[in-house]
């Protein structure tokens, strides 16, 4: 009884601890609108995040899109699958992955990232910047 008590309480632990990663499904959210624009999926590798948008939401969003503005190997490609994190590491002790880059496919620039998991790993905080100049959005866990 015991036993079954102690793996059940470990399970909910780290269950609650692996959701406080940037790692999974998030839904973009416009920080001017509101407005659902993307679905972003973060993955790991080496201990370094990557993230690719899995399914555009926004209304004027046509399946055909590519980057037009986009100034590295990305230009030309479809929007839909396009990596726009890249390199982001977690901060030692903290629970902030930072030194990565983020891209706006809008615009095709690139910013200086740091993903902040809030309220228990449920939202995301992703900060684009360059130098002391930048904005943060706040993405919403998919479930």
């Amino acid at each position: 009884m015991a036993r079954a008590l102690v793996l059940a309480l470990a399970g909910m632990w780290g269950g609650a601890w692996a959701q406080a990663t940037p790692v999974g499904l998030w839904r973009s959210v416009d920080d001017k609108t509101g407005e659902a624009r993307a679905e972003i999926r973060i993955t790991e590798s080496a201990g370094a995040l990557s993230g690719r948008i899995e399914k555009r939401l926004s209304k004027d969003a046509r399946p055909g899109d590519v980057c037009t503005e986009c100034k590295d190997e990305r230009k030309g490609q479809p929007l839909a699958g396009l990596e726009i994190i890249r390199g982001a590491r977690q901060a030692e002790g903290r629970e902030v992955w930072e030194g990565g880059k983020i891209l706006d496919p809008e615009n095709g620039r690139e910013y200086t990232l740091r993903l902040t998991p809030v309220e228990g790993g449920k939202r995301l905080e992703v900060r684009g910047s360059i130098g002391p100049f930048g904005r943060t959005q706040t993405w919403v866990r998919v479930q």
